[in-house]
């Protein structure tokens, strides 16, 4: 396109005069409230990001504490299912000494005649250790399994870390919920006395221990976990 020449009132012609661009740009109060709303986000942003590796990770270690509980318990369980009677183990079944249970267990191996076990948890350190003795063939074996300690022949697993603290309590017929072994002992007394009566014939000797109930409390969780088993359910 051609410019056009224009003319003055004289009569002259003048030449067109190029048109004037008016750039503008940002001023210094809108580039701060530009980097503050950046600022604000990225920090919402952040904040919102670590909330969910937050969740994530208390779900992760809820996930693997429950999977721990439900090991012990799964094997507290079977162990106590399995408690021999008072008359096999020559005492309670099931026994309490400060942070230890111990359990007299029937022990099916393949193959070979019926054995007993010593099975003992103890919790050391903050630790809950499950230790059982080799297969008992007699009552000389069962008589020094239950008055020595763990040795090489015994195997230990260790099945939960950082406990605080562990409760346990056994229930005694008519008695109830106890931790005191002499309730127990004073009620198998009575049971052996009760079994020779005439009238009672060839009944089997009762279970002193008929239920066994355990807390577990640690750093990590807000309320202590307990769990309640039956004796040879």
């Amino acid at each position: 396109m051609r410019p056009t020449a224009r003319f003055d009132p004289g009569g002259r012609a003048s030449l067109p005069l190029p048109s004037l661009r008016l750039v503008r740009g940002f001023t210094l109060i809108e580039l701060l409230v530009a980097i503050a709303i950046l600022a604000v986000v990225a920090v919402l942003s952040w904040r919102g990001l670590d909330q969910i590796i937050r969740g994530r990770q208390i779900i992760t270690h809820a996930m693997e504490d429950e999977r721990v509980f439900a090991q012990l318990f799964d094997q507290m369980r079977i162990d106590v299912r399995k408690a021999s009677s008072d008359d096999e183990a020559g005492q309670a079944a099931v026994s309490l000494s400060g942070n230890v249970v111990q359990i007299v267990r029937e022990l099916d191996v393949p193959g070979v005649a019926p054995r007993l076990q010593v099975v003992r948890y103890r919790m050391a350190q903050g630790r809950i250790v499950r230790y059982a003795s080799p297969p008992l063939a007699n009552v000389g074996e069962l008589r020094r399994a239950l008055g020595g300690g763990e040795n090489d022949a015994w195997s230990a697993v260790p099945l939960m870390g950082g406990i605080g603290a562990i409760a346990v309590q056994v229930y005694v017929p008519k008695k109830g919920w106890t931790a005191q072994m002499q309730v127990v002992e004073n009620a198998r007394t009575a049971n052996n006395r009760n079994l020779r009566l005439p009238q009672v014939g060839n009944a089997p000797l009762p279970r002193s221990v008929t239920g066994l109930e355990v807390s577990i409390s640690a750093p990590s969780l807000k309320h202590p976990v307990t769990r309640r088993f039956l004796v040879g359910e």
